[in-house]
């Protein structure tokens, strides 16, 4: 990270809430580190430190500030934009991959030996593969601990911890104390609920009545549901099944999630899947900001603040409704995708409402009869192709993965073009850079808002809109809601 000291130091002396999530300001003088918005008295020059993330921090030897919570900030936005070894190794540890694969595991994912990832990782952010880790579980546990009445045991597990003592002894490292000090509530409740409820941090400006609206009319009968601003679903991630719920708070820069779970061991992988879906470590004053000098696009996004990119729980799921999505409406996709999670989704033992069944994994539709969906053979075909891949790990939809090379993959499968391919880019991978120049709708804006709407035209076009040009296709989507001739988009 290319430290600016005046700058920095400008912005904790205003606590300039722009720049929180971006760096971290250890205080030599008690060895606290802190967000730059930390209420407590702007420390002396000559005693500061900056560091780009908090396991830099820790790593130097400063302990977590408890007044202003460096767990509780939001995600740096800079990792989600770069597909580099650094972004994608990020991505990839802040889902728990290190818990599970090891350093090893990642460093085969990522296709370099562990020295080597340990030296980009330490040149960008200053800490190795293994103290990230090691903070993201601490901060974890410390979210946990403050915000639920779990058993420090079920806090423990859950955080990716190995053992009781490796959680004491890092949360005494990290924070100057054991758990059991930090804890704030005195009640916790019965082990094995799997009932939490949780508030997850970003930035202002938040546009939840588009984001909501969005995927509402998208929303997978019996599996997806919005209903009085909150967004509900089923979940099923490795060994946790369950119902979660979305409830953006105006104005208050956090998201409540509440969760029902029958196992916690997936849940860091979890709240930061439903960090991608809500878009929350988006920059969005970044975003309107490049955007907004295109007089194009200039009343579009002064009318929009804080537009999100819809993301997705899982990649697999947003792939398969992007296939049964081509060339229909989007009321006709959502038909089919609710037809097909009824007839090859596991029903949840314990319906909730409208949320009834989990969506079918890509291993039982790779063998299923798809011919009783309504759907060409064609298409059928395609969807089963795609579910095979998925099912045998030759394509991975996740935020952690080589953008070019799934675009690459997913363009050999018969019956997947460049829409389809750049579409689940910008849901399943997160890519903010995907862009549909063939899109009937970003066709049908462009046109209105006076461009060459023809795909190649568009596209050179767009050129001044990197990296920002799957926001800018959201931004010509919603022109056309206030058009006079409205064009339902398909997916």
């Amino acid at each position: 990270m290319d430290i600016d000291f005046d700058t920095y130091y400008r912005a904790i002396q205003s606590r300039d809430a722009r720049f929180d999530g971006r760096f971290f300001t250890g205080v030599t003088s008690t060895g606290i580190y802190c967000r730059p918005i930390c209420p407590a008295q702007t420390p002396r020059r000559e005693n500061v430190r900056f560091y780009p993330s908090a396991a830099a921090a820790e790593a130097a030897g400063f302990r977590a500030c408890r007044r202003c919570r460096p767990d509780a900030a939001p995600h740096s936005p800079d990792w989600n934009v770069r597909a580099d070894l650094a972004g994608r190794a990020l991505r990839l540890i802040a889902e728990g991959a290190i818990d599970t694969d090891r350093v090893s595991g990642l460093a085969r994912r990522l296709a370099v030996s562990p020295r080597h990832l340990h030296r980009e990782l330490l040149a960008e952010v200053g800490a190795g593969p293994l103290a990230l880790a090691r903070t993201r579980r601490t901060q974890t546990a410390r979210l946990l601990i403050d915000e639920t009445g779990l058993p420090l045991s079920e806090i423990a597990f859950a955080a990716g911890f190995g053992s009781i003592r490796q959680f004491n002894d890092s949360m005494r490292a990290a924070f100057g104390c054991n758990p059991t000090e930090l804890r704030r509530r005195m009640e916790p409740v019965p082990a094995g609920t799997g009932t939490i409820t949780l508030r997850l941090a970003h930035r202002l400006p938040f546009d939840a009545e588009s984001l909501l609206a969005y995927l509402g009319r998208r929303a997978i009968p019996g599996v997806e549901q919005v209903t009085e601003g909150r967004y509900r679903r089923s979940i099923t991630l490795g060994r946790s099944r369950g119902t979660l719920e979305l409830e953006p708070l105006s104005g208050k820069g956090v998201v409540r999630l509440q969760l029902w779970l029958d196992e916690l061991s997936d849940l860091t992988l979890l709240v930061q899947r439903c960090r991608g879906l809500l878009d929350l470590d988006v920059d969005p004053t970044a975003v309107a900001g490049a955007l907004g000098t295109d007089p194009v696009l200039t009343p579009i996004v002064s009318a929009r603040p804080g537009l999100r990119l819809p993301g997705a729980i899982d990649g697999w799921e947003a792939a398969a409704r992007a296939i049964l999505g081509q060339q229909i409406s989007v009321t006709a996709a959502r038909t089919l995708a609710g037809r097909l999670a009824q007839r090859l989704g596991t029903p949840l033992p314990y319906p909730d409402g409208q949320i009834t069944h989990l969506f079918p994994p890509p291993e039982v539709v790779a063998d299923a009869e798809l011919s009783t969906l309504g759907i060409t053979r064609a298409r059928a075909e395609t969807l089963r192709s795609l579910a095979s891949a998925v099912a045998r790990r030759e394509i991975r939809l996740d935020r952690g993965a080589d953008r070019q090379e799934v675009e690459a993959h997913l363009l050999a499968l018969p019956g997947i073009g460049p829409w389809t391919a750049s579409y689940i880019a910008m849901r399943a991978l997160g890519d903010p850079d995907a862009f549909l120049p063939g899109d009937l709708g970003v066709r049908r804006a462009a046109e209105q808002l006076g461009l060459d709407s023809s795909p190649r035209r568009l596209e050179a076009y767009a050129e001044r809109w990197r990296p920002w040009r799957a926001y800018a296709v959201l931004y010509l989507w919603e022109s056309l809601t206030t058009a006079r001739f409205p064009l339902e988009r398909a997916v």
